[in-house]
């Protein structure tokens, strides 16, 4: 139970008692004699993609998880291979200039695991000086007030200027499990484990004249003031736990109380960053596999768990074994739902309540079309990319899966009125893509595609298992008339490629439909008199400058008799 991955699906409004954190760069009103126990050091392999508010890659974010440190690329991406973590928490930092520090915490599985951060732009929302009271406040009634003593890193007395950065994580944002600190997991005053449903959360950082961290100096105190949700107000409770993250430890620490006062909660800090104010609950480990009606793993497929009378419930997405794992409330009936990659609710059941950690098996989603794309991603020697990804874009979401030796394999449930999908591969040892292509479920088989940025337009050929063919050189897209086109092009030893069709409109087709499509090659030598499967998947017919993006796939016999599979990836630029 302990390998599998940490589900953000813990639940948010509830009418028991509640608690706030911050997270803690000071000293702790609460002294722990113990700490968590997340097991013994193990290696695992992590992918992530961290975007900003509008949900945008953010490029050379600085990524820590345990001994291992990468940078995100232009997709915001990043992979990190055999990082040593515990085998029940892995912590994870995000960090780059203009940003507040991201930190994530996650139960490894065995395979890839993969982790998404939105990074909060930093606002100075005001500031005071030292040696008097002031306070700062946020359009939406969040407010700081300070007594006006101060401390630098090496805990000596500010004098000058404070810059406040605040910012305050409603319950109701959509994108909270990628942006707070943590995952929920938090350990009570009394040293036991628990889990968290917030009523809101507050970061606040100090800064002086010069940009140096500055913090409440010791022996003095904050009030913070931190509005409640409008959909929370009927059950929020008068007093509640406050908890703040300990950035060293990876998890929130109940410190201290909150009361409720005029649809606020207010309370003393001693310390800042990160507070938090949450209902705490017995917890236990649930672990689930999304399926298909053939038992097909799915992954990518939005989970969410709602506790009976819950405000809010928490997401999960299932990796690439289908596989959701983590921490719920322990004797609690939970409702799941599972949506497709549209947004669309595909299935609602209700599961537990759970008293031990608790291996669920599978969860059949019945009325779904689920497909796996596969292909397989070079480098511009054309060799197996070994430090790779490839991304779907599909229905508004945005899904990685990292490569295997140049292999990938994605599964997903189609969405109704989305027949297309692009994929983008990325060799994340060079930096270097494919740049977007797009493709059609009628054939989720994409073949070879090739990540060299140089490169913008490619034909592939893979016949059987033989290594792939790139025809790289005198490339052209042309229409032949209004409703047919051909493409060609010469691979490194000058042979020949050439296909094309009598239909511009995306479809599947084959020699023999109506209208027709057709390919000539001498390193493919059909033997036409014998009847073959060969599908021509045409999923794009750009403008003239964009892209004819078209898959062959299927059998047929050679001149010799031999029974052949066939594999071809065509993305070229169209002439005219």
């Amino acid at each position: 139970m302990k390998n599998f991955k940490f589900l953000f699906s813990i639940l948010i409004a509830m009418i028991m008692l509640t608690s706030c954190e911050s997270d803690d760069e000071g000293t702790s009103n609460t002294n722990y004699n113990t700490e968590l126990d997340f097991g013994l050091s193990i290696q695992r392999d992590f992918t992530g993609r961290i975007v900003d508010e509008a949900s945008a890659p953010i490029d050379n974010v600085i990524v820590t998880i345990g001994n291992k440190v990468a940078t995100t690329d232009d997709n915001g991406m990043f992979i990190i291979n055999s990082a040593t973590v515990k085998e029940e928490q892995a912590f994870i930092i995000a960090e780059k200039a203009g940003y507040l520090k991201g930190m994530r915490s996650v139960v490894p599985t065995d395979g890839a695991n993969t982790v998404r951060f939105m990074l909060i732009t930093e606002n100075v929302a005001g500031t005071v000086a030292s040696g008097s009271n002031s306070e700062v406040t946020l359009g939406n009634g969040t407010k700081v007030k300070f007594d006006g003593e101060f401390k630098d890193e090496n805990d000596n007395p500010y004098s000058g200027n404070v810059d406040v950065l605040m910012y305050h994580l409603d319950p109701s944002n959509p994108s909270i499990d990628a942006i707070m600190p943590g995952s929920l997991q938090a350990q009570n005053e009394d040293g036991n484990e628990r889990v968290l449903e917030t009523y809101g959360m507050l970061n606040v950082e100090l800064r002086g004249d010069s940009g140096e961290k500055l913090n409440i100096a010791d022996g003095s105190v904050a009030e913070i003031e931190i509005p409640v949700d409008t959909a929370q107000i009927g059950v929020a409770p008068s007093t509640i736990p406050l908890w703040h993250f300990d950035e060293d430890k990876g998890y929130w620490i109940q410190d201290g109380e909150a009361n409720l006062v005029g649809g606020k909660y207010i309370a003393t800090v001693s310390h800042f960053s990160w507070w938090n104010c949450d209902a705490q609950f017995p917890t236990v480990i649930l672990c689930l596999n999304v399926v298909d009606t053939v038992n097909t793993p799915l992954s990518n497929v939005v989970v969410e768990l709602w506790r009976t009378g819950a405000t809010y419930g928490r997401q999960g997405i299932s990796n690439g074994n289908g596989e959701i794992c983590g921490l719920i409330p322990a004797n609690e009936t939970l409702t799941l739902k599972a949506f497709d990659q549209c947004g669309v609710e595909v299935h609602s059941t209700t599961i537990g309540p759970f008293s031990t950690d608790t291996n669920y098996g599978n969860v059949v989603l019945p009325s779904v079309t689920s497909s796996v794309i596969t292909g397989n991603l070079v480098n511009c020697s054309n060799a197996n990319v070994t430090n790779g990804y490839v991304a779907l874009t599909y229905g508004g979401q945005y899904a990685t899966i990292p490569v295997t030796n140049g292999s990938f394999s994605l599964s997903v449930i189609e969405c109704a009125s989305l027949p297309d999908f692009i994929l983008e591969g990325v060799d994340y040892g060079t930096f270097q893509t494919t740049t977007e292509i797009q493709y059609n479920f009628s054939n989720p088989s994409v073949g070879n595609i090739i990540a060299c940025n140089s490169i913008t337009e490619f034909i592939s050929v893979q016949v059987d298992n033989d290594p792939a063919e790139f025809y790289l050189n005198s490339l052209s897209g042309h229409s032949n008339g209004p409703n047919a086109f051909s493409v060609g092009a010469q691979n490194a030893t000058g042979s020949s490629f050439l296909s094309g069709g009598n239909s511009i409109t995306p479809g599947t087709y084959s020699f023999t439909s109506t209208p027709s499509f057709w390919i000539e090659s001498s390193n493919i030598n059909i033997d036409y008199n014998v009847p073959n499967t060969l599908q021509f998947t045409l999923s794009n017919y750009g403008a003239i400058g964009g892209y004819i993006d078209m898959i062959i796939s299927g059998n047929y016999t050679d001149l010799s008799g031999n029974l052949r599979t066939l594999s071809c990836s065509i993305h070229v630029v169209r002439d005219n």
